[in-house]
């Protein structure tokens, strides 16, 4: 009965927060046949979490790609698991057989995972990890063991190799110095071509009160795997504490990665666990100033507070990385650059961390070359952006899509990031140096692309929409308006540096097609005939591109285009946008009710992370994310990007709500707040 009352405080004070906590996701059931994990990251690594005890599912690192396999395309690699370990005790290892009641919490606040389970009546353990947000590629993880009777231990902290990485080699390193040694287990391999180098280094970080730190023993098992361990002896009612932490980098990060993960490992340790959280946290409460506050609805707070989390830890300011569709948190869409970023998840960004957002448009402007080259081979002038980008900037399309070849809006979708980012940050020196070179070669693009069949007719015939069931149609509603907006904006940013007007741009400009039905609804391309479309199209004229401003006009096409989207397999952000659009036109009610049928079909156990479908398997869908937090910045909070600046434009609340308080929002960190009237 003790060891009970032991085990129910220690869950008790561990997981007391409820299911609709603003700040913490629990599990407190893990089931494994039924289980997405959710990830803690910090812009650079993403950890996944996993249902075994004492386990992560995999180790992301962004910017390590190589070819092996999938579509004869760049991908996201695995990375070195740094988390891995086993404990055993008295002899048995702890496993899914032998120890119960786990459970599991991301507390988002602080982008810590933590575990707690069950091993009979011997002892409660619980651990928690953290992708370190102010140490870019380091991991920490914390373990206790309670012990409920006498027990001996064995930890052991175990490198495996993933198996698409090859030549491997392990090292074991010990650094002696007056007050301390540094045992280093460390592990590089390269990539499945060659290309890459990846490398990690892990220790053991110790806080010892009772003597000596233990004696690591290190042990190799294979040419894949090795490990390091100690054991200890503990006394029935003693809690025992050590961590695990490591570092890992590649080539694409570092020109001698083997020697910096070792390097950067050591620092860790040396900082001290009490100085690592101190300074994860720290950075995590300034990003936490930006933020969106929902009074009345627990639950949409928490959703909410889950997707700013993603797209936050999915990224990273001070870097020239971009956002994939699913983030960090797996292989997703081979971690691929798509229009995902620039229309979906860079808006968020830029109002809330505009920094960030700096990142992610620096991606772009460093593969400027490879964009021009690929209009080149196309035929066109100026820079063609591609459909998928990974490290490089060419296109990274597997073959047998034809968004690769056809998907043209991409380039426009990179110009209106562009030019958004000038407007929210109003940088003028930015713009010049890299806002005009994209504004600039992208419209130069369009002036070439668009077909010039006669005065008042420029079409861009042949291409993927942005409904991408639709394939190689003419003038593409979106297509052609991303294009209209791009040379606008070009032009825009020319008046603001003192350059002369291009009027070859105006004229495009002013005679590329908007096409109607003969009852006014905006058509999605010239040959549509009312099918049922993958996702939003025609609507994105109205927002974000606000090339359709007249009200009775959107809620037209919005009439038209709701009743064309099937109720399963479309991507997430359709039913954002139009939440989003309600929201401004008025209609309280529509809005909420596309608000939940935006995320909460897709989402998946434990953890109620997004899904891109209805029943979708590959979270987690940071486009999705992106798209719902529109909703609440744009939409319902009423906020708009302009020339000058952000505003504010009059918007609605659902009637459960009572107010929205958005605070952080640009370079000024303004708060912008909604009440509810009713």
């Amino acid at each position: 009965m003790k060891n009970k009352f032991l085990f129910l405080s220690f869950l008790i004070l561990s997981f007391s927060s409820k299911a609709q906590d603003a700040w913490k996701i629990s599990a407190d059931k893990i089931d494994p046949n039924k289980y997405f994990g959710i990830t803690a990251a910090n812009g650079i690594l993403g950890i996944v979490s996993s249902p075994q005890p004492f386990k992560v599912k995999n180790v992301i690192l962004a910017g390590a790609y190589d070819t092996y396999g999938r579509g004869r395309v760049s991908n996201f690699l695995n990375g070195f698991n740094l988390l891995n370990m086993y404990i055993e005790i008295d002899g048995k290892r702890l496993d899914e057989q032998n120890t119960s009641n786990m459970q599991q919490q991301l507390d988002m606040k602080h982008a810590a995972f933590t575990t707690q389970l069950q091993f009979g009546k011997k002892a409660n353990v619980k651990y928690t990890y953290y992708a370190l947000r102010h140490l870019p590629f380091t991991v920490l993880m914390d373990v206790t063991i309670t012990a409920n009777e006498d027990l001996k231990l064995t930890a052991a902290s175990v490198m495996e190799t993933p198996d698409a990485l090859r030549d491997v080699e392990n090292y074991y390193n010990e650094i002696d110095r007056p007050h301390v040694t540094l045992s280093l287990l460390t592990s590089t391999a390269k990539s499945p071509t060659g290309k890459l180098q990846l490398c990690a280094s892990n220790s053991f970080l110790f806080t010892e009160q009772h003597g000596s730190e233990p004696k690591i023993i290190h042990e190799m098992w294979d040419n894949n795997s090795h490990l390091m361990k100690f054991r200890k002896t503990l006394k029935a009612g003693e809690s025992y504490t050590y961590s695990v932490v490591g570092s890992t980098i590649s080539s694409a990060q570092h020109a001698d990665p083997l020697n910096e993960a070792e390097r950067m490992t050591i620092f860790a340790k040396l900082e001290g666990h009490d100085r690592l959280i101190k300074f994860h946290n720290l950075a995590w409460d300034e990003l936490w100033k930006s933020d969106i506050l929902i009074q009345g609805d627990p639950q949409a707070q928490q959703d909410v507070h889950s997707m700013l989390y993603h797209l936050t830890s999915f990224s990273r300011a001070g870097t020239s990385y971009s956002l994939s569709p699913m983030g960090l948190s797996g292989l997703g869409y081979n971690g691929h650059v798509f229009w995902d970023t620039d229309i979906w998840m860079f808006p968020a960004l830029l109002v809330l961390h505009p920094d960030i957002a700096k990142s992610l448009i620096e991606y772009r402007y460093e593969r400027l070359e490879p964009a021009r080259r690929n209009a080149f081979s196309h035929g066109y002038k100026g820079a063609m952006y591609p459909w998928e980008s990974a490290d490089s900037g060419v296109e990274e399309t597997p073959v047998w899509a034809l968004s690769g070849p056809f998907e043209h809006h991409i380039t426009a979708d990179v110009a209106l990031a562009a030019w958004n980012y000038y407007c929210v940050t109003q940088d003028k020196e930015w713009l010049k140096e890299k806002g005009w070179p994209i504004l600039s070669q992208t419209a130069d693009f369009w002036a070439s692309r668009v077909e010039r069949n006669g005065p008042n007719q420029f079409d861009i015939k042949n291409v993927v929409a942005a409904d991408e069931w639709a394939e190689n149609v003419d003038n593409n509603a979106f297509t052609n308006a991303a294009a209209k907006l791009n040379l606008v904006n070009a032009n825009l940013a020319a008046t603001i540096l003192g350059l002369p007007q291009n009027k070859d741009w105006d004229l495009v400009e002013k005679n590329i097609p908007i096409l109607k039905f003969a009852d006014g609804v905006t058509k999605e391309h010239a040959s549509y005939k009312g099918e049922g479309i993958k996702q939003a199209d025609v609507n994105l004229l109205a927002y974000p591109l606000k090339i359709i401003i007249d009200k009775n006009q959107i809620e037209k096409d919005l009439a038209y285009y709701e009743t064309r989207i099937p109720d399963e397999g479309t991507p997430a952000m359709t039913h954002a946008i139009f939440a989003l659009l309600y929201a401004r036109t008025g209609n309280a009610e529509k809005a909420y009710s596309y608000f939940k049928e935006a995320y909460q079909p897709n989402l998946n156990p434990p953890f109620r992370v997004i899904a891109e479908t209805k029943g979708g398997t590959n979270p987690y869908f940071a486009t999705g994310a992106g798209g719902v937090l529109q909703s609440m910045l744009m939409g319902f909070g009423g906020l708009d990007i302009t020339s000058k600046g952000i505003i504010q434009l009059k918007s609605i609340l659902p009637s459960n709500w009572k107010s929205i308080k958005i605070t952080g929002v640009g370079i000024e960190k303004k708060t912008f707040i909604v009440t509810n009237k009713n």
